[in-house]
């Protein structure tokens, strides 16, 4: 099988759990209707999955850890509503479907936005109060997750970006760090809350960390190589938007060739850190991570 279709297999998990997860909260119809037009519109699910795929290969039961994986969907979804309005980065198409204020409206898409970042920690206690994983196991990846999420992971990764934007001479670490911070942040949260929920050593999670920190550093050089050689078909959203906003990308910095070079490496670092393991999970892992790079080499 190949690692597609068994990505979307996982991804057909996690789809079954978000579909149901704001049902019953008292959500006005409305803003239901927005929450869930953005989280239910398909994706990869790469998040939830990294932190499925981490807590199985080291102990953990899946279902057990699942509404933790799925608050990382919701933080993630709600950072796209935001990032797609026009104060943001103004883009009128996400996941081949217009923008959520496109939908609905631009002061109903900043509160589906809202609902789903609250939402998500509750999502997470539920993984102490309703599933049964140890609740310190909990409030660690709970406190990691914030972390990642907030001013100093992807919100304020996304002030950078938009400070960067239009400026003509950005260093490479520079560019490295921001994209860290907007991208790379929650994506390795959601490999080292999945060891930290699992109960592992020291030693595993600084395994998941790092495996998580180079995929995220590869799947932001990827996602910049599309932008510029992709079509707004096959990306679901507008094609070349990096360059018509005058944004700091890999290519627009270090070429395309050497983007493609960086990228393999930094998966490369990803596979050296599933060294210690085996198994269906780390194989998923280890074809993951090349999986990001093989779109574009």
């Amino acid at each position: 099988m190949t690692i597609k279709a068994r990505l979307a297999g996982r991804a057909r998990e996690v789809e079954a759990f978000l579909a149901t997860c704001l049902r019953g909260r008292g959500i006005p119809d409305r803003l239901l209707a927005s929450m869930e037009y953005s989280l239910l519109a398909g994706g990869k699910r790469l998040r939830p999955v990294l932190t499925l795929a981490w807590a199985s290969m080291l102990g953990s039961d899946p279902a057990r850890v699942m509404p933790f994986a799925a608050s990382l969907e919701c933080i993630h979804t709600y950072s796209l509503i935001h990032d797609d309005l026009p104060a943001m980065d103004d883009d009128d198409l996400r996941r081949g479907k217009p923008s959520n204020h496109k939908q609905f409206d631009e002061a109903t898409a900043i509160l589906a936005g809202d609902g789903l970042l609250t939402e998500a920690f509750s999502l997470m206690s539920e993984a102490a109060l309703v599933h049964g994983l140890p609740p310190e196991r909990v409030l660690r990846a709970v406190s990691l997750l914030a972390s990642a999420a907030g001013g100093g992971g992807m919100v304020g990764g996304q002030a950078v970006d938009m400070a960067f934007t239009g400026r003509t001479e950005v260093a490479l670490e520079e560019l490295r760090q921001m994209h860290a911070m907007k991208t790379g942040a929650l994506i390795t949260a959601a490999c080292e809350c999945g060891a930290v929920l699992a109960g592992a050593s020291n030693r595993d999670v600084e395994n998941a960390r790092e495996y998580g920190r180079a995929i995220g550093v590869a799947f932001q050089i990827v996602d910049d190589v599309l932008d510029v050689e992709g079509d707004t078909n096959t990306l679901g959203k507008p094609a070349g938007s990096d360059a018509a906003m005058g944004k700091s990308t890999y290519p627009a910095l270090i070429g395309l060739g050497r983007s493609r070079e960086l990228a393999s490496e930094y998966t490369a670092q990803a596979v050296e850190r599933l060294a210690d393991y085996d198994g269906e999970e780390k194989s998923l892992l280890a074809d993951l991570a090349r999986y990001i790079v093989d779109r574009v080499c």
